[in-house]
C-alpha cells in the first residue's frame, strides 16, 4: 500500500510538470523580463539600452497617458455595471426556468456566440454600425432620420462592442450562483408572506453575490486591457490603455516604456483582486 501511494504522488507530480512549464516559460520568465525592461532607457533605434532609469514610469503621469488610464478604467468599470445589469435578469431568468430543455436552450444560446472567433464578432458590428450598415438603413426606410447616424467610431460602439462581448462572462457565473440557492428558501419566504420583491431581495441577491463579484472581475479584468475593440469599432478617436501598450511594442518599439504600462496594468489588477478576496471573505463571515 505504501508503494502504490508513492507511486501514485510521483504520478500526480509528473502529470503537473507540464502546466508547470507552460507558465514559467509563458508567463513568469515574460513577466520577469518585462519588469527588467521597464527600469531601463529606449534604444535609438528600438530595442533597450541598458542604462538605469524611473524615466517610463514618470512618464505615465503626463497628461496624455494619465487621462487615457483613468478613461480606460472609467469605460472598464461602466462596462462590467452595464454587463451586470443585464446579466442579472436573463441568468435569472434562465435559472427559473422548470423545463430542463428550455434551460439548456437558453445556456446554449449564451454560449453560442464563442462559437464565433472574436474578430468576426467585431468586425460584424461595423456592417451594422457603418454610415450605409443595416441599422442606418432600417431608420432612412422608416424615415426617422434623413441622414445617416455616425455611430461607427465613436465611444458608444466602443462601449457597445465590449458590452456585446463580454456579457456572456457574466450571465455564466451568475447563473451558477443562482442555481445552487436551495428551492425551500424561496418556499419558507412565500410562506412567511414575503413577496416575490422581498425574496429576491432577501433570498437570492444575497446568496447569489459571490456569482456577482466573480462576473464583474471576469469582466473588469478583460475590459481593462482590450485593444482590439476600440481599434476596430473605435478608430483614432477612442483609444485605451492597451492600445497605448500595443502601439510601444510594435509600432513606437519603445518597449521599456510598454513595459511599464503593462505592470501598472498588473499593478491596478492586483489591487482588484485583493479587494474582491477581501470581501469574499467578509461575505463568507
Amino acid at each position: 500500500m505504501l508503494n502504490y501511494r508513492i507511486t501514485y504522488k510521483k504520478l500526480k507530480n509528473a502529470f503537473l510538470i507540464p502546466s508547470v512549464f507552460w507558465i514559467v516559460t509563458f508567463f513568469l520568465i515574460p513577466v520577469f523580463l518585462m519588469l527588467i525592461y521597464a527600469f531601463f532607457e529606449r534604444g535609438d533605434y528600438g530595442g533597450v539600452k541598458y542604462n538605469f532609469t524611473l524615466i517610463n514610469f514618470t512618464l505615465i503621469f503626463d497628461d496624455l497617458y494619465y487621462k487615457i488610464i483613468l478613461k480606460t478604467f472609467v469605460v472598464a468599470i461602466l462596462n462590467s455595471l452595464l454587463c451586470l445589469l443585464a446579466g442579472y435578469p436573463i441568468a435569472y431568468f434562465i435559472s427559473t426556468q422548470k423545463n430542463q430543455s428550455i434551460k439548456n436552450t437558453l445556456l446554449v444560446l449564451v454560449i453560442l456566440p464563442f462559437l464565433t472567433n472574436f474578430l468576426i464578432r467585431t468586425y460584424a458590428w461595423m456592417v451594422l454600425l457603418g454610415n450605409e450598415g443595416l441599422i442606418n438603413t432600417i431608420l432612412f426606410n422608416l424615415k426617422i432620420i434623413d441622414n445617416p447616424l455616425q455611430l461607427l467610431f465613436t465611444p458608444f460602439a466602443v462601449q457597445l462592442g465590449l458590452f456585446y462581448n463580454y456579457l456572456p462572462f457574466i450571465i455564466l457565473p451568475l447563473y451558477s450562483s443562482i442555481e445552487k440557492i436551495n428551492k425551500n428558501l424561496y418556499l419558507a419566504s412565500n410562506d412567511l408572506g414575503g413577496s416575490n420583491l422581498k425574496t429576491f431581495l432577501n433570498v437570492t441577491l444575497p446568496l447569489s453575490k459571490s456569482g456577482i463579484f466573480t462576473g464583474l472581475f471576469l469582466v473588469f479584468i478583460p475590459t481593462l486591457g482590450e485593444f482590439i475593440i476600440p481599434d476596430i469599432l473605435g478608430g483614432s478617436k477612442s483609444v485605451m490603455i492597451g492600445n497605448i501598450v500595443k502601439d510601444q511594442f510594435l509600432t513606437a518599439r519603445n518597449w521599456p516604456f510598454g513595459s511599464a504600462l503593462v505592470f501598472i496594468i498588473m499593478f491596478a489588477l492586483l489591487i482588484v483582486m485583493s479587494a474582491k478576496n477581501i470581501i469574499t471573505k467578509y461575505n463568507a463571515k
